[in-house]
């Protein structure tokens, strides 16, 4: 079955909440752990996203509420609300949520445990065999680890470390004078697993750790009454910005260092707990983080689902989950791929590569390639987020070691990755690599590589990668993204200059294949935008289709009701936050929103407007939001080759036509899944993407 949330703006507003709309797609990841295809180790890998997506949530849009709320800061939420209104709505239904986390854990996924090969279960559920195991197992491991940290007239409040399991214990010691009650809290460590395991014939059982920690509380506290034992999570404040500086480059990777630190002090947005937390405890914690009973959330099964990771990823599960296929060839791809050389055929042809349709082992290759070719002059590459043991990243490293100039901007503020990526550029720095750390205020989110090989005295060609995704070959197996392999001149010219601006201080010219930001991209799409709405009253023929993962500017969503209004057909492929309410009588009639939401991320940006029949289309690593116009360095690719352009059609086609993935935004802001009629095949595009065939793409078309 599939249930889906009735998610209202609470008053009326031609936009919808940007972060209610956030909460809806939680919920369209979270049906995914009731889909009837999923067995019950692919629904806890979702439940485990969506705790992973509330923890972010709560650290940064929560955060950021907070900012403005504890500085006296004014805001108002796209629904009309104002800060601390919205706080109290926005919070009520993230509850909502909350407790339909829990209804699932517990009805669907608990019942299934068992017959699945495995149980989470407490001490009391074990043998006194198994017991004696985890009491060795606390000895052992936990007890020289663990450190209780004590609260009072003598002691400071401790550092509590965001999103780990704590237990706090409230003891009494009639021996003292005066207050007899002490609050102290005892943390689990972050290198222990979340579950000891204990194999039990064909079962595998999982007790969680911090129950076998409470269990022996006492040895950690001897000779005084224990009142109370409450086990706890706290989430921080994790939005933070770098102001402009002119610095040197040192100083400001310290203040992104000193900022990361601030978010281990940072405010308490969220209190995660089991029930019947003692009362004292309780008063004090919330006295002591300025919250209520809105930031409180109780949970009577697992406090943290993404404890379930560790289930999911265990090694005698592996085989529950479905393999993702290997790659297929691209339909770009003219020759055969055992012979080829891709320094040769780039020279004559565009490859348009759909990933993880297609390998990106191409990307791989390529630059792999560049580090060792003696021909190789320079590599210019933009990098946001990479994999662990990065092929990209070594590739550099000898790159720099063979003598060749390698130039990486390096996005030192992508959220979350910021340590290892000030770790990656420094390794890099000291091989010889020219770095960047980031343009000022702006975040570099653009993808690119340019690759200058010398053919001869008097000849260089140079090799151009663009891309929606990040240079990570770990989450090219995920994430479905876009990417295109040329030696186009016109790309070349364009992608240099842009480097250049990005890197120096120079001013750009006109572009002739891209579109950025900051600068141009909103002005240009809404441009766009309109000119199909000028086509539409003149009578010609008009359409829009646009996927991305976000439309939240109010003044592209303002020019795409005005397209509406002139008569343009507007389909929008939105993965996540859609701040446009479509179907509307008197302002988006002509407009639908439809989010695809399965086993790979959608994660590809691709912009196509109709042009009385000669198409523009762009792709690139641009979503349709405020920041990625005004706070972020980002590009959009015109793809000009026809045969790829045609390919990209087909994508989009084909993400019009999912009946397996998709679900549809209505004008009230409900999301509904998105079914086959009687009669009507089934067509999940995840899969039919590694059957599609050139005749297919040819015969493509989105109006």
């Amino acid at each position: 079955m599939f249930w889906q949330k009735n998610n209202n703006n609470p008053v009326d507003s031609k936009y919808i909440s940007r972060d209610l709309s956030w909460i809806n797609f939680n919920y369209r990841v979270l049906d995914q752990t009731v889909h009837p295809d999923h067995n019950v180790f692919e629904a806890m890998k979702f439940l485990a996203i969506t705790s992973s997506n509330l923890d972010e949530f709560f650290q940064i849009r929560i955060g950021s509420l907070y900012n403005y709320i504890d500085y006296g800061k004014e805001r108002t939420d796209y629904s009309g609300l104002r800060e601390t209104t919205f706080r109290r709505t926005l919070l009520a239904e993230v509850k909502a949520f909350y407790e339909r986390q829990k209804e699932i854990y517990a009805q669907e996924l608990k019942p299934a445990f068992h017959d699945a090969g495995f149980l989470i279960a407490n001490l009391n559920d074990l043998s006194e065999e198994e017991r004696q195991k985890a009491d060795d197992y606390f000895k052992r491991i936990l007890f020289p680890m663990l450190t209780p940290m004590t609260y009072d007239g003598y002691h400071s409040f401790p550092i509590l470390m965001n999103k780990l399991m704590v237990l706090g214990v409230v003891t009494k010691n009639d021996g003292l004078i005066g207050e007899q009650k002490k609050l102290s809290f005892v943390q689990m460590p972050q290198n222990l697993p979340k579950f000891y395991e204990i194999i039990r014939g064909d079962l595998i059982i999982f007790v969680p750790t911090v129950e076998i920690i409470r269990a022996h509380i006492h040895k950690l506290f001897r000779n005084v009454e224990i009142v109370a034992v409450s086990s706890f999570r706290i989430t921080r404040n994790g939005d933070f910005s770098v102001e402009e500086s002119d610095d040197m480059e040192e100083q400001y990777i310290e203040e992104i260092k000193k900022k990361l630190m601030s978010r281990k002090t940072a405010r308490v947005v969220r209190l995660e707990t089991e029930p019947g937390m003692n009362e004292w405890m309780k008063s004090l914690l919330v006295q002591r983080w300025d919250i209520d009973e809105y930031n409180i959330f109780e949970n009577t099964e697992l406090i943290d689902y993404s404890a379930l990771w560790q289930i999911v990823n265990h090694k005698e599960f592996k085989e529950e989950l479905p393999s993702v296929k290997p790659p297929v060839k691209p339909l770009t791809l003219v020759e055969d791929e055992k012979t080829l050389d891709l320094f040769d055929y780039l020279k004559d042809h565009d490859l348009l590569l759909h990933h993880p349709y297609n390998s990106f082992n191409y990307v791989l290759d390529l630059i792999e390639e560049a580090a060792e070719d003696q021909n190789v002059l320079a590599i210019k590459v933009t990098i946001y987020r990479l994999a662990k043991n990065s092929r990209i990243s070594a590739a550099l490293l000898k790159a720099a070691e063979n003598g060749k100039h390698v130039s990486v901007l390096f996005e030192v503020k992508a959220r979350f990755d910021e340590e290892n990526n000030i770790k990656e550029a420094q390794r890099l720095q000291k091989a010889g690599c020219f770095v960047v750390y980031g343009v000022n205020k702006y975040k570099t989110h653009t993808k690119l590589l340019l690759i200058v090989r010398k053919d001869s005295e008097e000849q260089v060609t140079s090799y151009v990668h663009l891309s929606s995704g990040n240079y990570n070959e770990e989450t090219a197996r995920l994430y479905t993204d876009i990417s295109l392999l040329t030696t186009n001149e016109i790309y070349a010219q364009d992608i240099s200059e842009f480097f250049n601006v990005i890197t120096g201080h120079s001013r750009p010219g006109v572009y002739q294949s891209i579109i950025t930001a900051p600068g141009d991209m909103r002005t240009e799409l809404i441009d766009l935008i309109l000119k199909e709405a000028d086509n539409a009253r003149e009578g010609k023929p008009s359409g829009i289709v646009i996927k991305i993962n976000s439309l939240q500017d109010q003044a592209v969503i303002d020019a795409l009701y005005t397209a509406s209004g002139a008569g343009v057909k507007i389909k929008l492929i939105v993965r996540g936050i859609c701040c446009l309410k479509p179907g509307k009588q008197g302002l988006s009639e002509n407009i639908t929103v439809r989010s695809i939401v399965g086993n790979f991320l959608e994660h590809s940006r691709i912009y196509y407007f109709h042009n009385q029949g000669d198409p523009v289309v762009l792709g690139g690593s641009a979503d349709a939001m405020i920041r990625s116009f005004d706070r972020r360095i980002e590009s959009l690719f015109k793809i000009n080759d026809e045969k790829c352009k045609q390919e990209v059609i087909a994508m989009l086609q084909y993400n019009l036509l999912d009946n397996y993935n998709a679900y549809e935004l209505d004008s009230q802001t409900n999301y509904t899944k998105v079914v086959p009629v009687p009669g009507e095949a089934l067509f999940n595009m995840h899969e039919e993407f590694y059957k599609i065939t050139e005749k297919e793409v040819q015969a493509a078309k989105v109006f």
